[in-house]
């Protein structure tokens, strides 16, 4: 697909924007007063938003040049939903640590992940029905798709894909809670781009449950067992490993040693990754790594400046 033609995606993609900041707005103004229901519509608009928007964007992977469009593209509407979604997680895995870590009730953290399925299934229902409209050049194409195959590796490789960059996304979000939020939206939308550019030949590097079933319903309808257990127990593994693992057998000062916790990081993910492609014989770039380090070393100006 020519460059020229994404043109009304991206009218579409900032129309869904648009829209969802407004509901976002009304339901904030309109139902403080009752929390519970404030909360599951909030968290459901923000969910809708960023899979209707990633629906549309797997549209746009075959734009030249590749893969740089796609990744920029990737990277800035990242930012986008970090910027217009602020109090939401869209991720069922940020539920969880609340949810084990007693900071949130069973019934607020249920009301949250039901919350994010729902959004999930209705955006995958609204653009279904706007492809049907034909408005862009890839829409007639999206329609007459069964399972996109995401998986392009073994069920175990693909498993231990997901569960090892829900690690690197979570350990990230842990590391940069006390940046400031406009260098934080940044530093975690260049993240994702980069584990996107380095496994989404493999499994999409999708690591959000609620994401991955809006974007290949059809394969978890096929083979519901595998998908379930490489997008939905994946990410969760690897959140809960992060929680207990990490915050419970290491000492409190891991988590407060800026600086020392950012140089532990990249050692750790390096050799890991490097014990993962061993065992695995996987084709995960250790460029991802290195940029991750990269990432980091910014972190640690950032923290400075903070």
């Amino acid at each position: 697909m020519a460059i020229g033609g994404i043109w009304p995606s991206l009218l579409l993609m900032a129309g869904i924007v648009a829209a969802v900041g407004l509901c976002r707005s009304l339901v904030r103004r309109r139902l403080h007063a009752h929390p519970h229901l404030c909360s599951f519509l909030l968290e459901a608009f923000s969910t809708f938003q960023v899979c209707a928007c990633t629906n549309e964007l797997c549209l746009l992977g075959n734009v030249e040049p590749k893969p740089h469009t796609a990744l920029t593209l990737t990277y800035g509407f990242t930012v986008l939903h970090g910027l217009t979604l602020t109090g939401s997680t869209c991720n069922p895995c940020g539920v969880l640590q609340p949810l084990w870590g007693g900071g949130t009730s069973l019934k607020a953290g249920g009301l949250k992940i039901g919350a994010q399925f729902v959004a999930a299934t209705l955006a995958r229902v609204f653009m279904h029905f706007v492809w049907r409209l034909g408005i862009a050049e890839a829409h007639p194409g999206a329609l007459s798709q069964g399972c996109s195959n995401p998986m392009q590796t073994t069920e175990v490789q693909a498993f231990c894909i997901e569960l090892l960059f829900s690690v690197v996304f979570q350990l990230t979000i842990l590391q940069v809670e006390a940046v400031k939020p406009s260098y934080r939206v940044h530093l975690i939308a260049l993240l994702i781009t980069m584990l996107v550019y380095a496994g989404g030949n493999l499994t999409g590097a999708i690591f959000n449950p609620a994401l991955a079933f809006s974007l290949h319903p059809k394969c978890f309808y096929d083979n519901f067992l595998i998908y379930s257990l490489v997008y939905w127990i994946a990410p969760s593994l690897g959140k809960f490993l992060i929680f207990y693992v990490f915050k419970k057998t290491l000492p409190c000062t891991w988590f407060k040693n800026q600086e020392a916790d950012i140089l532990y990081l990249i050692v750790y993910l390096s050799s890991g990754l490097n014990k993962i492609e061993k065992t695995l014989n996987c084709n995960i770039s250790i460029e991802v790594i290195q940029s991750q380090g990269f990432l980091l070393q910014m972190q640690a100006v950032y923290f400075k400046l903070s």
